[in-house]
């Protein structure tokens, strides 16, 4: 840096540029923003349109509790936002969203339109705005109760940026596993997709049991229900529930592993290491656990403000988490025999039944294809859930037992004595498995 170099203020157009780069890497993430922020209004249901795999229009349409006119400018500004106000307020973070920064980045490297009413306004009002001046325009519109937010041509004014992005059927992949996520974590939302034109994902809200595990079999096939323990156990204010798959449902990847922290999907390594111990002694080398889990502690004890994506998050008492997710998994996988049968035929057949699922009904890239009877299914009404606080979920197991896995006893045989005797393996406290930010809070 030469000695006349003076510092300047970074124009907002170039801050709000340098900030997508943190937040906007591909359409999945600019999906993953939006229906945050869906989720967040209050929506009960939520229509999303791709055209290209996100590249050329991503639109989000959702029955929340809008924007009021006022707001809308405010909305593509940085650092905006209803869902915080004070340092308690981030200590407690119940929202998916809370930065303010998503739209703003967004709006930086896209041509956004964001139209929105709420429930006693007489109309609804659109802003518009580009990344070249960033320069929100504000108009009367017509729109139900609610919000739209229309994202085209992404990373227009950014050709360096878009040379990056992968085929079509990548970047759309990516982007539908961001829903399947958001639509396991929020069972009281209706998801539905379209791509190019053409129905992809269909899911209606999942008030009880039966319907939760018909979305659980459609997002993770219903192979997954027939070899999968539900799980749940309370202890020390911390919740587990869900599913795991047994071992003798492995993978060769880490493809089907989904764990939420209050509904929020997370990928914390502390977590992984705790479920690669407890599944230690009954998988072999190269293959990985499948799970649908979801932990519920107080917000106070959890940090979801260390990564501007919201991906991981830093628990208080790291340790204690730990022990309680190896020590739960480790019990619930020592307790299946070699004889035991692990799910009612009559009820994973009702399941797949409901789902309208049978193997191999994916499409060629992963879409679900859903029979019309299911689709038109009316489902009762979930119970209300006041907006922008937690989903509470009222998940309750119901005792199963039977589908036979014959062709699995023999090497459950030979791995069930070594996991009986098992002893829980001690935290590591080395950098390399486990870092810095997942172990227990310092002063």
């Amino acid at each position: 840096m030469s000695s006349a170099s003076r510092i300047e203020l970074l124009s907002p157009r170039l801050a709000n540029q340098i900030a997508a780069g943190e937040v906007v890497e591909r359409p999945a993430s600019v999906i993953k923003e939006l229906l945050e922020n869906s989720l967040d209004s209050g929506a009960r249901r939520i229509d999303v349109e791709v055209e290209q795999g996100g590249v050329k229009l991503l639109k989000v349409r959702d029955d929340g509790s809008g924007i009021a006119s006022d707001d809308l400018p405010l909305a593509l500004a940085r650092h905006a936002t209803s869902k915080i106000r004070d340092l308690e307020d981030l200590e407690r973070v119940m929202s998916l969203g809370f930065r303010g920064e998503a739209l703003a980045s967004i709006s930086s490297v896209a041509r956004l339109t964001l139209t929105s009413r709420t429930r006693d306004a007489q109309q609804a009002w659109q802003v518009e705005t580009e990344g070249r001046d960033m320069a929100p325009r504000v108009q009367p519109a017509a729109h139900p109760v609610g919000t739209s937010v229309e994202v085209r041509d992404l990373f227009f004014n950014t050709p360096a940026r878009r040379k990056f992005l992968k085929t079509e059927k990548t970047e759309f992949d990516h982007l539908q596993e961001v829903i399947r996520r958001l639509a396991l974590a929020r069972f009281d939302v209706g998801f539905h997709l379209r791509h190019n034109g053409k129905s992809i994902l269909s899911l209606h809200e999942a008030p009880d049991e039966l319907s939760r595990a018909r979305r659980v079999g459609a997002i993770c096939g219903p192979g997954f229900l027939e070899q999968a323990l539900p799980i749940e156990i309370e202890r020390n204010g911390l919740r587990l529930w869900g599913w795991v798959g047994l071992p003798t449902f492995s993978r060769s990847q880490a493809d089907l592993q989904y764990f939420f922290v209050n509904g929020r999907a997370v990928r914390d390594k502390l977590v992984a290491h705790a479920v690669r111990q407890a599944y230690r002694d009954v998988l072999f080398n190269g293959r990985h656990p499948t799970f649908v889990l979801f932990l519920e502690l107080d917000p106070t004890g959890v940090d979801v403000n260390v990564h501007p994506t919201k991906h991981e998050v830093r628990f208080r008492d790291g340790r204690m988490v730990h022990d309680f997710l190896y020590g739960t998994l480790h019990r619930a996988l020592a307790d299946v025999r070699p004889d035991d049968q692990v799910a009612a035929p009559a009820a994973t057949e009702e399941i797949i039944r409901a789902t309208g699922l049978q193997a191999g009904e994916f499409g060629p890239q992963g879409e679900m294809r859903l029979s019309a009877a299911v689709l038109e299914q009316p489902l009762a009404a979930p119970s209300a859930s006041p907006a922008g606080s937690g989903y509470q979920y009222n998940y309750t197991p119901r005792p199963t037992a039977s589908v036979p896995v014959e062709e699995a006893r023999e090497v459950y045989r030979e791995f069930y004595s070594p996991l009986a005797n098992a002893q829980p393996a001690p935290l590591p406290e080395s950098e390399r498995d486990i870092p810095r930010w997942a172990t227990p809070w310092r002063n």
